[in-house]
């Protein structure tokens, strides 16, 4: 939802948040099946992400696409790949690393998740509000046309926030697979509309 923010601000939407972590659950499962260690479990989520995140932007920017349009295909692209791979199989018996993040606590009492995404959601809020690209981004959400001819790189910024959704999809992915401890083709159906009402609500 972090990033979905900003996506939201500069007036893009990314629908396809569900479907890419579905995808990166089923790359860290094949992973996992190949003999990867579980250190490299949460860079393989994190890599898939930014590679469909960067299929968004590419859309988006290169092709002048909305992205709203871009992103209910490639959720059914991802959510497709997702169930081709698994079939009517699970992943299961990932790593201890990833129950410890996934189902672990901080002092008997704090999910590290919470932990992950407060100290996220203030890093968020600090770029936006007390950086330069914070303000870039809001130019670009009041008026693309004058944040371009005031020099802003507006496709990069764009392209950029795409990625950054996929990343952070990527993340999620791995706190929700070490969760449930499987991944399955049904995994996270229908949170992208839980995800954008968070943001239009916040």
């Amino acid at each position: 939802a972090l990033p979905m923010a900003l996506l939201i601000i500069c007036r893009e939407i990314d629908i396809s948040v569900a479907g890419t972590l579905a995808l990166c659950s089923v790359a860290m499962g094949l992973a996992h099946q190949a003999g990867a260690p579980a250190e490299s479990l949460l860079l393989v989520a994190i890599g898939t992400g930014l590679v469909c995140g960067w299929l968004n932007g590419f859309l988006v920017t290169r092709f002048m696409l909305p992205s709203i349009v871009v992103t209910i295909g490639t959720v059914s692209l991802y959510r497709g790949l997702a169930s081709v791979v698994l079939g009517d199989k699970a992943f299961t018996n990932y790593p201890q690393l990833m129950a410890d993040w996934g189902q672990g606590v901080f002092f008997g009492m704090v999910p590290r998740s919470f932990v992950i995404l407060l100290g996220f959601a203030l890093l968020f809020a600090l770029v936006l509000h007390w950086t330069s690209t914070g303000r870039r981004i809001y130019a670009i959400g009041n008026n693309p046309d004058a944040a371009r001819f005031s020099g802003i790189a507006v496709d990069r910024y764009r392209l950029g926030l795409f990625m950054l959704t996929g990343a952070m999809a990527g993340l999620a992915a791995f706190l929700l697979t070490g969760r449930i401890d499987s991944t399955r083709p049904n995994i996270a159906t229908g949170w992208e509309l839980e995800i954008i009402t968070m943001v239009i609500l916040g």
